[in-house]
């Protein structure tokens, strides 16, 4: 599992996992919210069409043109509807014909036997409200009783009491007296039958009083039709309640269907209310059988049921499955394509390792890879100049150290085998060789200590003109020798922060250089000024010059224009390499411009402070002690 491929596999794996049970999860809470959502609509929707087949069946015998109702209703709710009778006949069917029943049936749609919480009216006697049969008034007689209502509410108008008219399923106008609190109390008049809703609670008042002047009698006496119907309405109480053997029982049952005992009643039994409220909800039920449509079975559905849309969990299973092999499979070659380019790296990595260094990858993709790829191949060519470079170092300090140490073995040979005399002349030419020697080790070691960035710089305020004095009076006298004429020119008083010694250093290796390459007859300028933030050191001399194509490399080790190595006319090669040093130790840049046979300028640009080196102040060494400038001037 330590392989980049098995862990873009496992992880891609992983996260496959968890979107799907998240996604599933998310699903399953929305799903569930949702059908609880549609559950309580689909409730209230049922209830609402339950309640208007009800009120069908209340004031229709059968449901011979419930068709067109049981077509709205399905409209109204975006839900089948179908009636079937207890025998199983179909009544009616919102679908097309043929189209199999709903699962279950949802009520039974009987006005007798009503579910009471459904109708919350009915909870009494389970009659539904609005079937009230024989005790339908005509529309004369409702338009009579109306009147006679209004005039009693003038009356009471009148009297300073408000009353309320409503009316009941019957037709009969109600009057409710309403008190000052905003509460309602009955009128002193007969109760009319109930209405759907429950009546509100009588509250005390002075109003009964106030309202007694009125005449309540034109429209609270019971008309012919009503007579007609409580009269045989108490015929079926009194024949119930002598077959349960209270044939002696005293009393009747009034306009609201609640039993009214006689003057002598008789002593009750042991639960005289259930018997006779019993057979007042039997003998009601007797009644209105012939004016109501008989029980049926209803059954609502929606559009969707028995056509498949539920998904079963296999399915859900299968769906999950096959999302995960997609996204593996996807992942799979998305993650060989990706260890594809590491594997070349390694690859190519291996063969730099066994000594391989034009090791190289192919960059064929765009992206993190390219650029990783397209590092490699540059450390790599960086790795190849670097090695070398030091192949031609090895090659470079080999042959220079190989010439002074071929002479002082040659001459100290001759001078064992008594072939020269050790004479001072020739004590003083080992001399020298022995301090080119040490020159070439010491500029080697300067270059091993930048390099490893150990080259300390212990800096402090400079004087350039000073300074430039200083290196003009160091080399003048070799400048004198060689015909050429050398002079130090510094325009104003630029502020410089730097190491005097090192600077003195690297200003004398450009000098040297000018003076090896100046023929006589020539002149050598050095100069300073301040150009913004940086102190700008020329050293221009009217030598030979340097070919365009060979300035890039003026400053690489132990390069040299001259590539016979003739001692007359070129140093060990590091003497240029050591002033770029110097000057990139400094926070600046060392750079050179060339026109062959005309000049040549070598430009140090300095930065005035040197903020990020801690300074040292220490004495100025005279010129002719400093080892560097004395170095400088061989």
């Amino acid at each position: 599992m330590r392989s980049l491929f098995a862990r873009l596999l496992t992880s891609s794996a992983v996260v496959a996992v968890c979107s799907i049970t998240a996604t599933a999860w998310l699903a399953a809470s929305s799903t569930s919210g949702a059908i609880r959502q549609e559950q309580g609509q689909t409730l209230a929707s049922d209830a609402r069409i339950n309640n208007s087949l009800l009120g069908y069946a209340s004031r229709h015998p059968d449901w011979s043109g419930v068709a067109t109702t049981l077509r709205d209703l399905a409209a109204q709710n975006g839900r089948r509807i179908a009636l079937v009778t207890e025998n199983g006949t179909l009544i009616a069917d919102s679908a097309t014909t043929g189209t199999p029943l709903p699962a279950r049936v949802a009520a039974v749609v009987d006005p007798l036997a009503v579910d009471v919480t459904l109708v919350p009216g009915a909870a009494r006697d389970r009659i539904d409200p609005r079937a009230v049969g024989p005790f339908l008034l005509s529309d004369r007689d409702r338009v009579r009783l109306r009147k006679a209502a209004d005039t009693y509410t003038a009356c009471a108008g009148r009297s300073g009491q408000a009353v309320q008219v409503t009316v009941s399923n019957t037709g009969r106008p109600l009057v409710t007296t309403l008190d000052q609190g905003g509460g309602q109390e009955p009128s002193p008049v007969p109760r009319p039958m109930s209405s759907p809703m429950p009546r509100p609670s009588p509250v005390p008042t002075e109003a009964p009083a106030v309202v007694s002047v009125c005449d309540a009698t034109a429209f609270s006496t019971p008309t012919r039709t009503e007579k007609a119907a409580l009269k045989q309405l108490n015929l079926l109480v009194s024949r119930c309640l002598k077959g349960k053997g209270r044939s002696t029982e005293r009393g009747s049952v009034g306009l609201d269907f609640t039993w009214v005992p006689g003057k002598k009643p008789m002593p009750p039994l042991a639960e005289p209310d259930q018997v006779i409220s019993s057979c007042v909800v039997t003998a009601r039920r007797e009644q209105l059988d012939p004016y109501v449509a008989p029980a049926a079975y209803l059954y609502i559905g929606s559009p969707a049921e028995g056509t498949g849309q539920r998904i079963p969990l296999p399915s859900i299973a299968g769906a999950a499955l096959l999302v995960l092999v997609l996204t593996v499979g996807v992942s799979v070659m998305a993650a060989r394509r990706l260890v594809r380019p590491v594997n070349a790296l390694t690859h190519a990595a291996r063969r730099m390792r066994d000594g391989d260094s034009s090791a190289r990858v192919t960059v064929r993709t765009t992206g993190e890879i390219s650029e990783l790829a397209t590092a490699f191949n540059e450390m790599s060519e960086h790795l190849q100049r670097m090695e070398e470079q030091r192949k031609a170092m090895v090659s470079d300090v080999s042959h220079e150290l190989r010439t002074p140490l071929s002479n002082l073995r040659g001459w100290l040979e001759a001078t064992q085998d008594g072939v020269a005399e050790l004479n001072p002349a020739l004590i003083a030419s080992l001399v020298e060789e022995i301090l080119l020697l040490q020159h070439i080790v010491d500029d080697l070691q300067e270059l091993a200590l930048a390099d490893a960035g150990k080259l300390r710089l212990h800096v402090e305020p400079v004087h350039l003109g000073d300074l430039l004095d200083q290196v003009t009076t160091a080399h003048r006298g070799r400048a004198e020798a060689a015909g050429l004429t050398l002079t130090a020119a510094v325009t104003g008083d630029p502020p410089l922060t730097a190491d005097p010694v090192r600077l003195r250093q690297a200003v004398g290796n450009l000098v040297t250089n000018s003076l090896r390459y100046t023929p006589r007859g020539g002149h050598i300028t050095l100069g300073a000024r301040q150009d913004g933030d940086q102190v700008v050191i020329e050293v221009t001399d009217t030598g030979i010059g340097i070919r365009a194509e060979h300035l890039p490399h003026v400053f690489d080790r132990f390069w040299r224009a001259e590539k016979s190595r003739n001692r007359q006319t070129g140093g060990s090669g590091l003497g240029l390499a050591i002033v770029r040093n110097l000057a990139e130790a400094h926070g600046g840049t060392a750079t050179v411009t060339s026109e062959p046979g005309v000049r040549t300028t070598f430009t140090l640009r300095l930065p005035s402070q040197q903020d990020h080196i801690e300074i040292t102040v220490r004495p100025v060494k005279a010129a002719g002690s400093d080892p560097a400038v004395s170095r400088a001037a061989r």
